[in-house]
């Protein structure tokens, strides 16, 4: 019983501490102290780091989408629904959580152990002492660039999606190309591109903010780097998850 107790203080406190991290994080951002050659900088690294593994996901994913669909679809007569199935599967649900999955484990990693390999070495400590405010320098320009980012990937994840769905659904299902895209695009509406990508907002959030604060409070050397790195991974994935589910019932409250 002991033990559970002290676990639960454990976890309140670490949340506690994040939220006054993230707190900290938005208070420099609101006041302009964004250093944005390191944001453009960060955008660059995070975003190259990921964008080819999101591209290959993506294209399976969408042809993946439509080898099933033709097969199901085509035993109820339906195979020139093949590009409404794949598009809509793919902005509404697959790839902002696939493409936040990927850059979680990628990009999120890469922050968590940078920020914890600094934490560990005091180089964090070493910013203080020479004046410099190291939310400022380090953890702003990260966070801001997952915020950047994330959003850019899934619309490339999307449409790498959709065109490895049109591979499919051409050459394998011998749906003209003209009449797929038409179908695709009649499929399409502002909401269902609405609905999917607005969740890519909150999941670039949860990311960056798991991710700086899990590296900025790194302890335990180069053990701690690599634990501390394997939990903010497995936590984003998970928040990622959990909000998705979320925030889905709510735009489908909403909006249907």
């Amino acid at each position: 019983m002991k033990q559970i107790t002290n676990r639960f203080f454990l976890v309140v406190s670490q949340m506690g501490d994040a939220i006054y991290f993230l707190m900290d994080v938005l208070r420099n951002i609101f006041k302009g102290r964004v250093r944005f050659n390191e944001v453009l900088k960060q955008s660059y690294e995070q975003g190259w780091q990921s964008a080819v593994i999101v591209a290959l996901t993506s294209f399976a994913s969408g042809a993946v989408l439509a080898l099933q669909g033709h097969v199901v679809l085509s035993r109820l007569g339906a195979k020139e629904y093949i590009a409404q199935l794949v598009a809509l599967s793919l902005l509404r649900e697959m790839s902002p959580v696939f493409t936040a999955i990927i850059f979680s484990a990628k990009a999120g990693a890469r922050i968590t152990a940078e920020l914890g390999t600094m934490s560990v070495n005091d180089q964090i400590l070493a910013t203080r002492t020479m004046g410099v405010d190291p939310m400022e320098f380090l953890v702003v320009p990260r966070f801001l660039a997952c915020f950047l980012v994330l959003p850019i990937l899934t619309l490339i994840s999307e449409i790498v999606g959709i065109l490895g769905g049109y591979f499919i659904g051409v050459y394998q299902a011998n749906i003209p190309g003209v009449f797929y895209i038409n179908q695709t695009i009649n499929a399409v509406r502002f909401v269902d591109f609405f609905s999917g990508f607005i969740k890519v907002f909150f999941f670039a959030i949860l990311i960056g903010w798991i991710c700086c604060s899990r590296g900025f409070t790194t302890k335990g050397g180069s053990l701690g780097v690599g634990k501390y790195t394997t939990e903010a991974v497995a936590q984003s994935i998970i928040l990622v998850i959990i909000f998705n589910t979320i925030l889905t019932k709510i735009i489908l409250t909403f909006w249907g």
